[in-house]
C-alpha cells in the first residue's frame, strides 16, 4: 500500500488539522509516513501546500514527483488547480468549490468551474455550506477530509477515531461537530464520485 497526497489551501483553512488527523490514523495502523515542510504557514491567507506520503513500507523521500500524486486534497479551488501538475492521470482531486479570494486578479468562478470540470476524477463540494449547516463554518476542512476519505487507504473508523483524539481537548461539542462534518463529506463523495 502506498498513497501520495498533495494538501493545498490557504493559511487558516485547516490544512494542518487534515494532515494531523491522517497522520494520527496512519501511525495508529502502523503505517509509515513522510510529510514535506508545509509552505505558506507564516501568512494567514497565503497559499499553503504540503506533500504527504503514506505506505506500509519505508518511504525514501518526502517529496512527490510531478505526475505521481494519487490525491489532491484542497480546501480552496484555485489552490487545487495550482497543484494539478503533481496529480497522476488516475489520481483524484477533492476540493471545496468556495473560493478564498485573497488576490486582486482572482479568477472568475466560471473559469475555475470550467477547469475543474475538465478533470475526469474529482469531487467538488461546497464544504463551507455543509459545515455551516452542521453548526461550524470553521469545520469545512473536516467536510473536505470526509470527502477525501474514500480515496485514502485507511479505514474510515480509524479516521473518525483520529478526529476524536485530535479535537478531544476542545470538548465534546467540537468533536461531535467535526465528526458530523467528516461524515457529511464522506456521504457526499460516495454519492458524487
Amino acid at each position: 500500500m502506498k498513497i501520495d497526497i498533495i494538501l493545498a489551501g490557504v493559511g487558516g483553512q485547516g490544512i494542518l488539522s487534515i494532515a494531523s488527523i491522517i497522520g494520527y490514523a496512519a501511525l495508529k495502523k502502523g503505517l509509515h509516513l513522510k510529510q514535506a515542510e508545509v509552505h505558506g504557514m507564516s501568512q494567514r491567507g497565503g497559499d499553503v501546500q504540503s506533500h504527504f506520503r503514506l505506505a506500509d513500507h519505508e518511504i525514501a523521500s518526502d517529496l512527490i514527483p510531478q505526475g505521481q500524486a494519487d490525491l489532491i486534497i484542497s480546501v480552496e479551488p484555485m489552490e487545487s488547480l495550482r497543484y494539478l501538475p503533481w496529480l497522476s492521470s488516475k489520481g483524484w482531486l477533492i476540493t471545496n468549490d468556495q473560493p478564498f479570494i485573497n488576490i486582486p486578479n482572482y479568477p472568475a468562478p466560471e473559469v475555475l468551474s470550467a477547469e475543474l470540470n475538465k478533470l475526469p476524477n474529482k469531487v467538488v463540494i461546497n464544504a463551507d455550506k455543509i459545515a455551516k449547516e452542521l453548526g461550524s463554518a470553521r469545520s469545512a476542512n473536516m467536510v473536505i477530509l470526509g470527502a477525501a476519505s474514500p480515496f485514502i487507504e485507511i479505514d474510515f473508523k480509524d479516521i473518525e477515531n483520529a478526529v476524536s483524539e485530535v479535537f478531544a481537548r476542545k470538548g465534546e461539542e467540537i468533536v461531535n461537530t467535526n465528526l458530523a462534518c467528516l461524515r457529511a463529506g464522506r456521504e457526499f463523495a460516495q454519492q458524487n464520485k
